[in-house]
């Protein structure tokens, strides 16, 4: 391949991370160079033009964006803001999703509608992203799927159509240990502009697992097809956590098991991350139940949130997901539920305005004396508190997102004192059933403070459990991750 001049950038401080297939390694990848610069003293934002992802996190401006951008916000030493994801798209049917704004609910736009609005989505995602190149000195940027899906490239804001806008250099990410990785990493940048294609300053294998010399003549044979220069070769980590964007990790650590948790999986399920603490637990098997399989006998049900309340409600019922629960109550079984899991707890859920689907009602399973209301404005709040269970205080922390307005007398049994957004004003929040068996809560994140983790844990069943100290986890793992990226990558070349 003949050797051209390397392009030159408007924005060469701002980096791009794409990938050559989705879960390539993106999210974790923007996340430990986000820790390299930190480290060096370098002041560093994440973005993400758009998100499509049903995990999401609440911002210290009172917005709403994607859960992988939070952390990485850690990684980078800052609080969450919405500028580093300023549009979100959370799907609530196979064809529509809502659509968030600089943190905002705006509409709820099927696939085609959303098309034509990416005009007005393009004006927002260039507003956040100047204002972050005006305050740091490096923004990384991680892209969305791949850059290489033909359909999807007209007014596209995720991937190269921002590149493209904003005149920065790209680095394409591939994961070796699905298969496939010249493949992978061949076919995308044959499927690009020219360009898209100059743009791209070079290329990283993640996930290598076994002897690197058996990879050599591969990046030599590469490098000499595509003209890019392999950055690295990142070795697959073992044991490595971080919260995943969307799509449900079910790997977990196992030892002397004394407690079974099982979550149903609700088509829209949101915010499974809540569960990460548990199952990192190695004396918790938590098992996420899927479609089609029956709730197996476990010590505590979970159920957790869901962007389709109503919808999925629904499907539990069709699943005998209700007659399983029944019978694990019967038997002495714990049940708890998570935001939109709490308000299927209570008698019903009415959505009078169609804020998640039709406009309605239905009935819920009746475990709690409350009532919900979805609303039109959504709750997005970040809490912190006292949770008061079987006459144990623990703290607690978390974050609220969701629509809903619950009522009854099921509340005057509190679970928690909690004051919103460093408010000294305190509210009462949750609920616990007279018998002491069922308990539901707006908090997600609450098994991450490890005080609140224990005593629900013990309420389940395990007492003096071995619980984690989450925050400092995902610190240690970040520093893990950095560490690699210093020893495997280029930095030097990249930078």
């Amino acid at each position: 391949m003949n050797k051209r001049a390397p392009k030159t950038f408007t924005n060469p401080t701002t980096l791009m991370v794409q990938g050559a297939t989705s879960d390539a390694g993106k999210s974790v990848l923007v996340a430990g160079l986000c820790r390299v610069l930190k480290r060096r003293g370098i002041a560093v934002a994440p973005f993400k033009p758009q998100n499509m992802a049903l995990n999401s996190a609440v911002t210290v401006d009172g917005g709403e964006i994607g859960r992988a951008q939070a952390v990485q916000a850690q990684a980078c030493g800052l609080e969450a803001q919405i500028d580093f994801n300023p549009v979100l798209l959370k799907p609530n049917t196979d064809v529509g999703a809502q659509v968030i704004i600089h943190g905002k609910a705006v509409k709820e736009m099927n696939a085609r509608d959303y098309h034509q609005y990416k005009r007005v989505a393009m004006a927002a995602v260039l507003a956040s992203y100047d204002r972050l190149n005006s305050q740091y000195q490096w923004v990384l940027v991680e892209g969305a799927g791949s850059p290489a899906e033909i359909n999807l490239r007209d007014r596209d804001i995720a991937n190269m159509g921002f590149a493209e806008a904003v005149d920065c250099p790209v680095i394409l990410v591939a994961d070796i240990d699905r298969g496939g990785v010249f493949a992978h990493l061949v076919g995308t940048l044959e499927l690009l502009s020219d360009s898209e294609r100059e743009r791209v300053v070079g290329l990283v294998i993640n996930k290598f697992r076994g002897d690197i010399s058996l990879l050599t003549s591969g990046i030599e044979w590469l490098e000499q097809r595509t003209g890019k220069p392999v950055l690295g070769v990142l070795p697959y980590l073992k044991g490595f956590h971080l919260e995943a964007e969307d799509a449900i990790d079910s790997k977990q650590v196992l030892g002397e098991t004394r407690l079974r948790v099982a979550v149903p999986v609700f088509l829209r399920i949101s915010n499974h991350t809540d569960f990460d603490p548990l199952r990192l637990m190695p004396e918790v098997d938590l098992v996420f139940v899927g479609a089609g399989e029956a709730i197996p006998a476990c010590d505590l049900i979970i159920l957790p949130g869901s962007k389709s309340v109503r919808a999925d409600l629904e499907h539990l019922r069709q699943q005998g997901w209700d007659r399983d629960i029944q019978r694990h109550l019967r038997y002495g079984g714990k049940l708890m539920g998570i935001c939109g899991g709490y308000q299927m707890l209570g008698n019903r859920v009415g959505d009078p305005h169609g804020v998640e689907g039709p406009a309605g009602e239905s009935p819920g399973l009746g475990y709690l004396d409350i009532d919900t209301v979805l609303a039109l404005d959504k709750q997005l709040t970040r809490v912190s508190g006292t949770l008061e269970l079987d006459g144990q205080q623990a703290r607690v922390s978390g974050y609220e997102i969701h629509a809903g307005v619950t009522t009854g007398s099921g509340l005057s049994a509190s679970l928690m004192q909690i004051r919103r957004d460093r408010s000294e004003v305190t509210f009462a929040e949750g609920a616990i059933s007279a018998d002491r068996q069922v308990l539901g809560s707006y908090l997600h994140g609450i098994f991450e403070e490890a005080e609140a983790c224990r005593a629900l844990l013990a309420w389940a069943g395990l007492s003096d459990a071995e619980v984690i100290d989450y925050h400092s986890l995902r610190e240690k793992e970040l520093e893990r991750l950095a560490d690699s990226l210093e020893e495997h990558l280029n930095l030097a070349g990249l930078f």
